[in-house]
């Protein structure tokens, strides 16, 4: 075992299951083709075909551990990527909407399954090697923007086909599922049903910050998943470009984050708790100035500044989780936020479709503008937040 871990496939193997971890929403780009093949379907309900693996990744991560103690980890991921391959690519060969609906939540269940196995297997193998666990864990960082981006580019052909074609990018579980049944090894280790059951003896309580930081984890992705769902619309209604365009911008914005994400400390350095007000005020901007696009230039600056300021503004949050969770509870806020940033992708298009029923909102551009309102929001409270910190370590100096 100890071999196997240094050699270059089994690493590959290790990490390709983290591709799949933001692939779920990637067929929004092929949202506007789908519009008129549902008839009696909404478009917010068909926008649900984007964001209802959200809702299945949450079941599958509350019901992973529990597979993982009958089953163990390996037959648990591959039965994962299995259901992902099948759910994936059903919408290839179905037309009802109910029916491609329950696969798109199997699709999440799939992915929720090794969601975080993806993470927790790594210093599993890289314990006793700190630079090389560092080196694997940032790597599965990105592995995630990777596959997105990547299913992006290939939708950019896809979509040019048919919706139906568009789905065929979740065959890229294919080559995953071969690498890792042979190449990953995972011995039946029993050792790893003590580790879960004295973790959860200690993940017992959350404090009133937790709940706090969910609450906005919870708002924050509520009212970024438009870039999903409404983004499409919005360049093909707007004129700005066709579906393709759509995806090849998804697969932009998705790749900026990658840069800025790995970047991250070397902001917090310079700017510390700023970071917070700064990068939410940037996104605030990127959807106010997507709303006032009318060209494909302005748009695409639109996008860069909006994937910066998300790059660095979601990280502040789970770095300020992790400094605010009780001792030896981590894990479960964590868990508490991941599940909780899941629900608010999975009923974003019904909440946002609500509030413009609410105030005679009907177009993508109006998607976009209220959700530059609800940012500005977000930056008040983040700028409130840094001054009343700030002011704390000037009385402690």
């Amino acid at each position: 075992m100890d071999n196997i871990k240094d050699k270059l496939s089994f690493k590959a193997s290790l990490l390709s299951i983290s591709l799949f971890l933001m692939m779920a929403p990637q067929i929004s780009s092929a949202l506007p083709l789908m519009y008129h093949a549902f008839p009696g379907v909404s478009s917010a309900g068909v926008d649900t075909l984007a964001t209802i693996p959200n809702f299945g990744i949450v079941i599958g991560l509350l019901i992973s551990p529990f597979i993982v103690r009958f089953m163990n980890a390996k037959p648990t991921i591959i039965t994962g990527l299995v259901i992902t391959l099948i759910a994936g690519t059903f919408p290839m060969y179905s037309a009802g909407y109910t029916a491609i609906l329950i696969s798109r939540l199997l699709l999440g269940f799939g992915i929720g399954l090794f969601n975080s196995l993806a993470v927790s297997l790594i210093p599993e193998f890289y314990k006793n090697n700190e630079e090389e666990l560092a080196a694997m864990i940032g790597y599965q960082n990105v592995m995630g923007s990777v596959g997105a981006a990547l299913a992006s580019f290939l939708l950019s052909y896809l979509v040019t086909i048919s919706w139906h074609a568009a789905f065929a990018i979740y065959f890229l579980v294919v080559p995953s599922l071969i690498l890792f049944t042979l190449f990953v090894p995972l011995s039946k280790n029993k050792d790893n049903t003590v580790k879960t059951k004295k973790t959860v003896a200690e993940k017992q309580r959350v404090n009133g910050t937790v709940i706090l930081i969910s609450i906005l984890m919870f708002l924050i992705f509520m009212f970024y998943m438009p870039t999903a769902f409404a983004l499409p619309s919005f360049i093909v209604s707007e004129k700005i470009g066709t579906t393709s365009t759509a995806a090849l911008i998804a697969a932009m914005s998705t790749l900026v984050g990658i840069p800025i994400g790995a970047s991250f400390g070397f902001f917090f350095k310079k700017l510390h708790d700023k970071v917070f007000p700064l990068g939410f005020a940037l996104v605030a901007l990127g959807f106010a100035l997507i709303a006032m696009s009318q060209s494909l230039v302005l748009l695409v600056i639109a996008v860069l500044i909006l994937g910066f300021g998300f790059g660095i503004g979601v990280p502040y949050m789970y770095n300020w989780l992790d400094w605010a969770a009780p001792q030896n509870s981590i894990n479960l806020g964590t868990t508490i936020v991941f599940v909780l940033v899941n629900i608010g992708c999975f009923i974003s298009p019904t909440v946002i479709s609500g509030i413009e029923s609410l105030f005679g909102m009907d177009s993508a551009r109006d998607i976009m503008i209220l959700s530059s309102g609800a940012f500005v929001l977000i930056f008040i409270f983040a700028l409130t937040h840094y001054i009343k910190v700030h002011n704390q370590q000037v009385k402690t100096n």
